[in-house]
C-alpha cells in the first residue's frame, strides 16, 4: 500500500509500544496478530474459541453510528486507507468519517534533566509530569502529576520528598523517568512488570512461572504502597 514518506527533516522513530500498522504489518505476516489484531480474552460465539486475529471498534457517539477502529495508526494515503481498511470482513461498506494518522509524542531527555522529585537539575522550583517527562498513557501521566504534586507539596513544608518504593508502580515509573534504562537510550515507558523490582525466588524453588512471579510483583506492590502512603501520613 502507498505510504506517506517522512520528509529529511523528519524523523521516522516510533515508539513500540504503538507502531503504525503497516510498519509491523512490514516486520513478518503474523505480527498484527499478535499487536493490534491480539485476540487475548476474546470468544468467537459461533465456535467458542478463541480467534486468530481481531479488529477491535470503539463506540464514539450516543446513537451508535460512529466508530473507532482501535490501535490503527497508520501513514497510508487517504486513498490507501479506504481500500486496504475495507479489506476487513465486516466494513467492504464502511463510511469513513475520519482517517488514520500518527499521533506525534514530544519528551525530553528526562533522567538528565530532572531529579527524583520531578524537578528541573538546573530549575529545582519548576517540576515537570504527564507523557512530557517520558511515560507512556493516561494512568502513567496521572501517577508523574501526582507524584509531582506529592513533590511541590513537601518542597512547601520543608521536607524532603521521599519517593515510592521502586517495587510499586509509581516507584517504578518515577525510576524510569528519572533514572532511565540500564541500558541504552531513553524512551518512553508505560507501567508493565519489566521496569519492577525484580521478584525474589522463595528458598527451595530454582525459578517461577510468569503469572506467578507477576502476582508476587503485584502483591508486593500493594504492601509496600500501603507503607509508604501510612508513612506519609
Amino acid at each position: 500500500a502507498d505510504e506517506v514518506v517522512a520528509r529529511e527533516f523528519e524523523s521516522a522513530k516510533f515508539f513500540e509500544g504503538c507502531l503504525p500498522v503497516e510498519v509491523m504489518a512490514h516486520r513478518g505476516f503474523d505480527v498484527l496478530a499478535f499487536g493490534t489484531m491480539r485476540p487475548i480474552g476474546l470468544t468467537d460465539p459461533r465456535t467458542g474459541r478463541r480467534p486468530y486475529a481481531v479488529c477491535q471498534l470503539r463506540r464514539e457517539d450516543a446513537a451508535g453510528e460512529s466508530w473507532n477502529l482501535v490501535g490503527f495508526q497508520t501513514r497510508l494515503r487517504i486513498p490507501e486507507q479506504k481500500r486496504v481498511f475495507r479489506m476487513i470482513p465486516g466494513l467492504a461498506n464502511a463510511e469513513f468519517l475520519r482517517f488514520g494518522s500518527i499521533h506525534r509524542n514530544t519528551y525530553l531527555d528526562s533522567p538528565r534533566l530532572l531529579g527524583a522529585d520531578l524537578s528541573f537539575k538546573n530549575m529545582p522550583d519548576v517540576f515537570l509530569a504527564g507523557q512530557i517527562c517520558g511515560n507512556e498513557g493516561y494512568t502513567e501521566s496521572i501517577c508523574t502529576g501526582h507524584i509531582a504534586s506529592l513533590s511541590m507539596f513537601d518542597r512547601m513544608r520543608g521536607k524532603t520528598f521521599e519517593a515510592p518504593p521502586t517495587a510499586t508502580a509509581c516507584g517504578a515509573l518515577l525510576r524510569h523517568v528519572t533514572k532511565g534504562p540500564a541500558k541504552g537510550p531513553f524512551v518512553p515507558s508505560g507501567t508493565n512488570f519489566s521496569i519492577f523490582d525484580p521478584v525474589e525466588v522463595p528458598a527451595g524453588r530454582r525459578k517461577l512461572g510468569k503469572d506467578e512471579k507477576q502476582n508476587l510483583a503485584a502483591e508486593r506492590a500493594l504492601r509496600e504502597m500501603k507503607s509508604w502512603i501510612d508513612g506519609r501520613s
